[in-house]
């Protein structure tokens, strides 16, 4: 009949055992994540999530300030030369073609107004323009993504539908050649096509960083989408985060 301390020496061993295997279990944890670091950096092994390359999180909503100096706005056979302020906020979504390099941007509030040049005497306003989103950004094809990683650059794609809404437009229609259809009516347009607005960034929310117009932007009637009423062929445009 073995002695009661016959079995403290293989409890001794047990423990021993254990405290090997925590040790090689914690080796081989070091050992992954060595792995996973390396693949970030080698682009390999494994990939980066947006943070890790500065892109948004995703669900962000992101409020910024929009001015556009000397914008020409033709209507009809008048130009004009207007400055737009006022904002727009995105809501960072995922970009399923590329979600660790890219974020989709939607729209979730858009809105700019100009004052229109004087009228025909001193005392008579000139009107004002305001240009809003049409609607909900349901397919959001706005885009940010990265270009560069070493220092950080970004390129952001902005696509945008709007409704443009001249208030008190008499004496600019006139000039232009066109009748209001009631007296003070104000004149609405919508955008033929969507206007592409693309930033060249190095950090995002931008900081006050230029925005250029890729395409011009063609404005009808909303009953009559055939006749192009307005046009904006350049929209240099100021973003910058609130």
């Amino acid at each position: 009949m073995p002695a009661p301390n016959d079995e403290k020496p293989d409890r001794q061993g047990s423990g021993k055992d254990r405290r090997d295997f925590l040790k090689g279990a914690a080796a081989a944890a070091l050992g992954v994540g060595g792995v996973a670091a390396g693949g970030l950096l080698g682009g390999q092994q494994a990939q980066a999530s947006p943070q890790q390359t500065g892109l948004p999180p995703i669900g962000a909503e992101i409020p910024c300030s929009c001015l556009a100096i000397n914008t020409p706005l033709q209507i009809r056979t008048a130009l004009v030369s207007v400055d737009f302020r006022g904002g727009i906020k995105v809501r960072v979504d995922v970009n399923p073609d590329d979600p660790v390099n890219s974020v989709r941007l939607r729209v979730v509030g858009h809105r700019v107004t100009a004052e229109l040049p004087g009228g025909d005497s001193a005392e008579q306003g000139g009107g004002t323009i305001t240009i809003e989103q049409n609607d909900v950004d349901v397919d959001a094809k706005s885009l940010l993504k990265l270009t560069q990683k070493f220092p950080p650059r970004y390129e952001q794609v902005m696509v945008l539908s709007f409704t443009m809404t001249i208030d008190q437009p008499d004496d600019l229609l006139r000039r232009a050649g066109i009748r209001s259809r009631k007296a003070y009516e104000p004149l609405v347009l919508t955008t033929k096509e969507p206007g592409m607005l693309v930033g060249q960034l190095t950090q995002f929310p931008p900081r006050g960083d230029l925005y250029q117009l890729q395409n011009p932007i063609d404005l009808v009637l909303p009953d009559d989408p055939d006749t192009t009423i307005a046009s904006i062929q350049k929209f240099p445009v100021k973003v910058g985060g609130l």
